[in-house]
């Protein structure tokens, strides 16, 4: 499946959970529910993946997870904030780059419209 296929079903799922929740719960609710959906359609997705930094060739658990990995692929971030802001652009391009995942999903819950939510990412 190319990418913009697999980001397409994903962000797809998403914008069907939001339909059903709205903004304003925590980040959790939303996690379990995507996840869910994502099962639901068919794909391969799992929840809270740890992700090590390798720094100067040594494995250090420096307790980061990704929200949602999506055949084994597509890297999901989620939030639940007023607005997405810079840093957290820069905190999936990091987990892109550590994870060596072509392309990631930011996605914002706690907006009106979730398109307003969206941010995909590429590693380059």
């Amino acid at each position: 499946m190319q990418h913009e296929e697999l980001t397409g079903r994903i962000i797809e799922a998403a914008m069907k959970v939001h339909s059903v929740l709205g903004p304003g719960l925590l980040e959790s609710a939303y996690e379990a529910c995507l996840l869910y959906e994502l099962h639901r359609q068919g794909l391969q997705a799992v929840s809270q993946v740890e992700l090590p930094v390798v720094y100067e060739n040594v494995r250090i658990d420096a307790g980061y997870r990704l929200d949602l990995l999506v055949e084994d692929t597509v890297i999901v971030e989620l939030k639940a904030v007023e607005k997405l802001l810079p840093i957290h652009q820069a905190q999936l391009l990091s987990y892109l780059k550590l994870s060596d995942k072509p392309v990631g999903l930011l996605i914002n819950f706690n907006v009106t419209h979730l398109k307003d939510g969206l941010k995909r990412m590429v590693n380059t």
